[in-house]
């Protein structure tokens, strides 16, 4: 795990050997802006491959939001009220009921990693052992705040882990929902004692140290995918950026950043 965290937060070498050239993907000459709306699950691996991506195509990223968001902030809502977007990645669940309302174009949907929740603590702090499931339970008990975050892996948690482990009655009061900010964030300020969040959305909060992902029997593992907006400015774009995010040398960058690349 520390050699992981060591390796994302150190500077990303991209392959040279990268098999994307403009000249291959076929895209006009002119320079365009994506603009992209990715989950905070995702957004790690998103930034550590942007630059590589401009460099070689001469277009540029815009990232418009980079988490799922809530309410009128929520990727659904922007997109329902006609805010400008090319590319989308979110949970793939999410993402299919977009392609339903036609808000996604459904033959453009490329699942592209997985995504496993884990747990932090302030850095410094003891470790509960959360190997097991006992452990989490036990963990859980002890703890005398619990952040979540206020989208997938936190739903998973408040609605469906805690009833089955018997103990939501005595653990919900101690939840805080983190809307706004990353769940690390917020356990780093020493806000919540521990924190739960997707691996990928903890590992780049420095002030934490991660204790370990949720016990095989327990872990809810999410697929996330990508996905081109039906009234995109820029679809050919579009496509080419996530032909690019499937190549071996950006799979083995989203590696680092702790998501599982799926091979399309």
């Amino acid at each position: 795990m520390a050699g992981m965290l060591r390796r994302f937060r150190s500077s990303v070498v991209f392959a040279a050997t990268l098999v994307f050239t403009l000249v291959a993907s076929g895209l006009n000459a002119a320079a365009d802006e994506l603009r992209v709306m990715t989950s905070g699950a995702f957004t790690a691996a998103y930034l550590a491959l942007k630059p590589e991506f401009e460099r070689t195509t001469g277009h540029t990223l815009v990232a418009v939001t980079t988490t799922m968001g809530t309410g009128d902030a929520s990727i659904p809502s922007r997109l329902k009220r006609g805010e400008a977007a090319d590319l989308v990645v979110m949970d793939d669940t999410s993402l299919r009921a977009l392609i339903a309302d036609s808000l996604l174009a459904a033959d453009s949907r490329i699942p592209l990693v997985k995504s496993s929740v884990a747990m932090a603590v302030k850095s410094g702090t003891r470790k509960p052992d959360i190997s097991t499931v006992a452990g989490l339970r036990q963990a859980l008990l002890d703890a005398r705040s619990i952040a979540v975050s206020a989208s997938v892996s936190g739903m998973y948690l408040t609605k469906e882990l805690f009833p089955q482990l018997g103990i939501a009655d005595r653990v919900t009061p101690k939840v805080q929902r983190i809307e706004i900010e990353r769940v690390g964030t917020v356990v780093a300020r020493g806000d919540a004692e521990i924190g739960f969040q997707q691996m990928s959305e903890l590992l780049p909060i420095t002030g934490i140290d991660i204790v370990g992902p949720l016990p095989a029997e327990v872990q809810r593992v999410t697929t996330f995918s990508a996905a081109i907006v039906s009234r995109a400015s820029h679809a050919e774009l579009a496509r080419a950026f996530i032909r690019f995010l499937t190549t071996p040398a950006a799979r083995s960058v989203i590696t680092t950043t702790g998501l599982e690349p799926l091979v399309p």
